[in-house]
């Protein structure tokens, strides 16, 4: 049975549109603790007498292995399903939430800030969810879908980014981390509404051969599209992960409080709303490499604005707005060319190896941001890193060729 015909053996009240909808609140609780964690970093610092350097190093610890697990986990999820990946995903998260509450040295925070939700992420984030999707709505859903459940997870940073803010100065920042912890188990139930039909492994491989995880690895990367793709992305996690974590930072080192700099990821998280669903809709008309180039270079704009301006809370907030519109939209035209060169079967696997790009980049965005903080007492120079990215990026998309992969007879049917 095609990828395409699965969802049409679901459970009647499992609709596209109930499928979409379960798939963006767990986006919301998945992605929501995790962009928040950037207000952590001072009073976690201040408390344990530690430089931003050690807070940097975990949460970079935590952007590579996120990456490193996605790809494995996604080859689980394809094989077995995703419910057991998204359950699993969220016991680690949660678990690694609670730790990092009790953190008291270095070596513990990078265990649970950084291993334990690093694995835990590549389970139950974004990823999982689109591939889980991917394989469950109609094709002409799945543009929406990707747009819809990116915008899920910019949600959850919107609820959460004042919501940390609110919850820490009325009950400390230990107990918020336990708040959203408990928070997190509520994807376990959430996940068993994205199992596939019952036997579809079984009917797959009865109608043709199965494309094995490692020879959809190997054709992946034998294809220049995809790997133009893959270090684009990287541009990606660079940028987003070095504002999560240190712009609350930064924003106070210019004189902001620090309700502005929750304010500000908040309006990120709003805007990108909008800038997800409008990426879906427009992957679905245009070509998505021409989206992709001007996703990046507007962004490296954006930067050189905001940093060669005055600081203010108007300046910042409309910085936020334009980031927003900008900041996840990079994610349905790169899952949707995934799916498009080749095909769903291993949809969650292939965009996972993308997705480890986006967090090597993350990792350096996170490491060097506190790293040359502390050696310069300036982020500038990772400023300008996400500029010169930005702008690489933007050319390194515009040669993708849209078009599936060709293959043999066998192979096509297979994927």
């Amino acid at each position: 049975m095609s990828a395409a015909s699965a969802p049409s053996k679901l459970a009647t009240w499992r609709t596209p549109a109930v499928l979409i909808a379960c798939g963006c609140v767990i986006a919301v609780i998945s992605f929501g603790p995790r962009s928040s964690l950037g207000f952590f970093l001072t009073p976690l610092s201040n408390t344990q007498g530690w430089g931003r350097d050690v807070f940097g190093l975990a949460l970079a610890i935590q952007n590579l292995l996120w990456g490193l697990g996605q790809p494995f986990a996604g080859a689980i999820a394809d094989k077995y399903g995703a419910p057991r990946v998204l359950s699993a995903g969220a016991v680690l998260y949660a678990l690694g939430l609670y730790l990092m509450s009790q953190s008291n040295t270095p070596g513990m925070l990078y265990l649970s800030a950084g291993v334990l939700i690093g694995f835990g992420l590549s389970g139950c984030a974004m990823p999982a969810i689109i591939g889980a999707l991917g394989k469950l709505v109609p094709e002409s859903w799945r543009s929406l879908a990707f747009g819809a459940g990116t915008a899920a997870g910019s949600f959850g940073q919107f609820l959460y980014s004042p919501l940390a803010v609110g919850l820490m100065e009325s009950y400390g920042w230990q107990t918020t981390l336990l708040i959203f912890s408990c928070l997190l188990l509520l994807i376990v139930p959430l996940s068993l509404t994205l199992a596939a039909p019952r036997g579809t492994a079984a009917r797959n491989a009865a109608a043709a051969p199965t494309q094995s995880a490692r020879q959809a690895f190997a054709e992946a990367f034998r294809h220049r599209s995809y790997v133009l793709l893959v270090l684009g992305f990287f541009t990606c996690g660079f940028q987003l992960a070095f504002v999560t974590v240190h712009l609350p930072s930064y924003l106070v080192d210019r004189g902001l409080s620090v309700q502005v700099g929750g304010w500000t990821l908040a309006i990120i998280g709003l805007f990108n709303i909008v800038g997800s669903l409008g990426s879906g809709y427009l992957g679905g008309i245009l070509p998505k490499r021409y989206i992709l180039s001007t996703i990046y270079f507007c962004r490296a704009i954006s930067i050189v604005v905001f940093i060669s301006l005055p600081a203010s809370p108007v300046v910042t907030l409309i910085f936020g707005a334009v980031t927003g519109l900008l900041w996840l939209s990079t994610v349905p035209p790169t899952s949707g060319l995934v799916a498009l060169m080749f095909g769903t079967r291993w949809l969650t696997m292939l965009f996972g190896f993308a997705f480890f790009s986006h967090q090597v980049g993350g990792f350096l965005g996170v490491w060097l941001g506190g790293l040359l903080f502390e050696r310069t007492g300036s982020y500038d120079i990772v400023w300008w890193l996400s500029v010169f990215f930005g702008v690489a990026s933007a050319i390194i998309n515009l040669p993708i060729v849209e078009k599936p992969v060709a293959r043999t007879p066998v192979a096509t049917a297979s994927a």
